[in-house]
């Protein structure tokens, strides 16, 4: 899974209907859309579509056709987000109507067009969950080497009998990390 880290902006015409997308990171999507609405008064639709892990890890999507035929605007804009596999991300699509009706499928391939084109300029990184665990102080110089060994980031913070790391993860290592507290006792939180 992949994620950004701010908004990137891409601009289409298609038959004089003009598609501006936004990708933004699913923090600023509710600020986003609010100004958009503001900015572009006169434009006759804002199609959104977002993915974001919930507390348990799971994926939780949403999405909004604002008018547009069902269907066509926000599921094709949904579907871009999943084939890239992005998560913790909202896409915004602002139309304005050139006059032309592009029909159904015309309306697919201008929203997943305009979607693709705001993902190609933006920057993906790997998607990185924390996890916060505590360890007695006599295990920390072996989850030291083991973490900069594998290269993955954390920090240390000491209670009184023991250490609370918070180690950022990708989910490829997670397992792998998972394995190696296990013959330590090490509690996760």
């Amino acid at each position: 899974m992949q994620t950004i880290s701010q908004i990137y902006q891409a601009e289409i015409k298609i038959k004089k209907s003009t598609f501006l997308a936004f990708i933004c990171p699913f923090d600023a999507f509710d600020s986003l859309l609010e100004n958009l609405k503001k900015e572009h008064t006169k434009a006759v639709h804002f199609v959104w579509a977002y993915r974001f892990l919930n507390k348990f890890h799971q994926i939780v999507e949403d999405k909004n056709d604002d008018g547009e035929p069902k269907g066509t605007s926000a599921l094709p804009s949904l579907n871009v987000l999943r084939g890239v596999e992005l998560v913790n991300v909202a896409v915004i699509i602002v139309r304005y109507f050139g006059g032309i009706k592009l029909g159904t499928g015309g309306l697919v391939r201008a929203y997943s067009e305009a979607v693709n084109a705001a993902v190609a300029k933006a920057v993906l990184i790997p998607l990185k969950e924390q996890i916060k665990i505590s360890i007695a102080l006599k295990f920390l110089s072996r989850f030291e080497y083991f973490l900069n060994k594998n290269k993955i980031y954390f920090k240390k913070e000491f209670k009184e009998n023991e250490v609370l790391l918070l180690i950022d993860v990708e989910s490829k290592q997670k397992e792998n990390f998972k394995q190696f507290s296990q013959k330590f006792n090490a509690i996760f939180m």
